[in-house]
């Protein structure tokens, strides 16, 4: 259909074409210095010692997790609101999955609710705080008791890059913790796939990296076989390289890292214009309240909204969220769920059980997300708000 709003899309222009089109002509197309580059300004522009590029956010997510050191006997605390990576990337490990309730008006873990998911846990080592829709969990509170409760902390940040913590830090920087992000073509910047790890920690960055490329090191300072390592001479073999643990091929290429860097210079003026998009949903769609009501600002924090989350009353329209999706697209106008409780997937109800999470299922009633991408309108979000009306007058068959 001509002119139809995807729920989200990326922003490219012909200096980021550009920039991969440098990349192809060059001698390097991955483990080249455009990576080294993006990592250096994204650490820029996060405030963080230490940046990862790597080939997802769920691969992100995977290295964070396999780096830490969780494994089988251990179990992850994780909000049943997310993707399916965030839990994914703990069962890859060997651990298990307790997942934790959300604000059902955020869709976001509490410190409530990670305590109540604590509770149930026989031996948990980690969490990891997802950052929903453009705002952050209450990390001035979660950090605190993680650390009180010996957990690990593994911030899903996917959502958020841009954003800024309650004490003014960007997220992903001015802290100890792992912080993933994700660069898929719906996130705030594209690399066509790719995501990024921050972390303050020297040795976590070290071990992050080893698992992001099949284990291996190079530095003769990290061998361990020195009878094959070493030349008679004291010398490192030239041609020697060793892996001393299981990782794997996560690594990000030249050619994305350059669309990237490129769109990494832009992530402020994305971050603005979205955050006002954001805004201006919240001024038009107010006569459509109680029916239709933004997703509750949390306050904590500056967000930098990915999505543009409303609930809705469906019960009360007289209708159902199928029938609404369908009428939007009929007029041009896409939409998504982000998301569906993870304990409702089928793998995840046969390995725990049925499980009854109330935050979670009344989150996920009313949830959908409406267009929020950099090169809309207020015009856009006019029609957007005209077409949900419609569709909201449509009853279900």
């Amino acid at each position: 259909m001509k002119n139809f709003l995807p729920y989200s899309r990326q922003n490219i222009d012909d200096d980021d074409i550009a920039a991969v089109a440098d990349v192809l002509r060059s001698d390097f197309l991955t483990t080249g210095p455009k990576v080294i580059e993006f990592e250096t300004a994204f650490s820029e522009v996060v405030n963080a010692k230490h940046s990862l590029a790597c080939s997802s956010g769920t691969a992100g997510l995977h290295i964070a997790a396999s780096a830490t050191g969780l494994s089988s006997g251990e179990e992850a605390i994780v909000p049943a609101i997310t993707f399916l990576s965030t839990a994914n990337s703990v069962r890859f490990t060997g651990a298990e999955v307790v997942f934790a309730d959300v604000d059902p008006n955020t869709g976001l873990m509490t410190p409530k609710t990670a305590d109540a998911a604590l509770a149930r846990a026989k031996n948990a080592r980690a969490i990891l705080p997802v950052h929903l829709n453009g705002q952050c969990c209450d990390m001035a509170t979660l950090k605190p008791w993680a650390d009180q409760k010996d957990l690990v902390v593994i911030e899903d940040a996917c959502h958020v890059l841009g954003g800024r913590y309650e004490d003014g830090n960007l997220i992903g920087g001015g802290s100890g913790r792992i912080t993933v992000f994700s660069a898929h073509p719906v996130k705030t910047i594209a690399m066509g796939e790719g995501g990024i790890i921050t972390t303050d920690n020297s040795d976590m960055a070290k071990i992050l990296l080893r698992f992001r490329n099949h284990g291996m090191v190079r530095d003769p300072k990290d061998f361990t076989a020195l009878d094959q390592a070493f030349a008679p001479d004291g010398n490192a073999n030239p041609w020697y390289y060793e892996m001393n643990l299981l990782g794997f091929n996560y690594r990000a290429s030249d050619i994305h890292c350059a669309l990237g860097l490129s769109q990494l210079s832009k992530l402020k003026n994305f971050v603005q214009i979205q955050n006002q998009l954001v805004e201006s949903y919240a001024e038009r769609l107010a006569p459509l309240a109680p029916i239709v009501q933004p997703v509750t600002r949390t306050g904590l924090g500056v967000p930098a909204w990915h999505v543009a989350t409303v609930l809705i009353d469906f019960d009360q329209a007289n209708t159902d969220r199928a029938t609404v999706m369908k009428e939007l697209g009929k007029r041009g106008v896409g939409s998504q769920v982000l998301y569906m409780p993870l304990t409702r997937q089928p793998y995840y109800k046969k390995r725990y059980g049925k499980q009854h999470l109330p935050g979670a299922e009344a989150y996920y009633a009313k949830t959908l997300c409406l267009p929020l991408f950099a090169s809309m309108t207020d015009g856009d979000i006019d029609r957007i708000v005209d077409a949900l009306s419609a569709a909201l007058q449509v009853r279900a068959t």
